[in-house]
């Protein structure tokens, strides 16, 4: 499986998102009556206060903290090479990844775990909202589905069958990968990042993530983990 794709044409990413606001109080008004009416039929006996906490999943009230990508490397031992670009400033953060795109082939191949669900788009619409141009890579509008060069881990689990989610640590656990049992999960990322200001944390925790999808690739192709130390975390 996945044999025709050129792992060291292939960049994969992972995004950790929180909401604009650290709490429903500080959202301008205008925007609390549309937070309101979009989560009425999701929030069921939740509070529109209470269940904004959830606002980092959707990309017109949340906004991106950190995206780490990572790289494969080496000829017959496979390594892995991985960055992040993290900041409080969204723009300077997206600016930064753009940036290190351009710098890529076109045809470079985007691989995330529920990426064509979550984090191809809502970084498509987070740089619309802050006036920046889509990279080639992240373009698709007037592209036909197979000129589209993006990979997504949960969906090639799917098998073309229409089941709902299935987390990137349940298919960890499935093809015995192993993943650090030390640290936070997507539900406390808006907590650690407003409550806490440790973003350097949310960054560790977004790069463990992108060396789990990479590592799932490997499996896919049935091929042996990478180790250790061939994991390289650029600083």
């Amino acid at each position: 499986m996945l044999e025709q794709y050129d792992l060291h044409n292939l960049m994969v990413l992972d995004i950790e998102t929180v909401p604009q606001y650290s709490s429903h109080d500080e959202v301008p008004e205008n925007f609390q009556k549309l937070w309101d009416k979009k989560t009425l039929s999701q929030r069921k006996e939740e509070t529109a206060e209470d269940f904004y906490e959830r606002a980092g999943i959707w990309a017109e009230f949340g906004k991106i903290i950190c995206i780490s990508v990572g790289i494969f490397t080496g000829g017959k031992k496979t390594g892995l090479r991985v960055k992040s670009f993290f900041s409080h400033d969204e723009k300077e953060l997206l600016e930064k990844f753009s940036a290190m795109l351009s710098s890529q082939p076109s045809n470079l191949i985007l691989c995330a775990h529920n990426g064509k669900e979550f984090d191809f788009p809502y970084i498509c619409r987070r740089m619309l909202v802050n006036g920046l141009k889509i990279p080639v890579q992240l373009e698709l509008s007037g592209k036909k589905p197979w000129e589209i060069n993006h990979l997504d881990t949960m969906e090639l689990w799917k098998f073309g069958d229409y089941k709902n989610y299935t987390s990137l640590a349940l298919l960890a656990a499935i093809f015995n990968i192993p993943t650090p049992k030390d640290d936070i999960d997507g539900s406390q990322v808006a907590n650690v990042y407003w409550n806490e200001n440790r973003l350097d944390r949310i960054c560790i925790y977004c790069q463990k993530d992108v060396v789990a999808t990479a590592q799932l690739l490997r499996r896919y192709r049935g091929e042996d983990l990478i180790t250790d130390d061939c994991i390289t975390i650029v600083e």
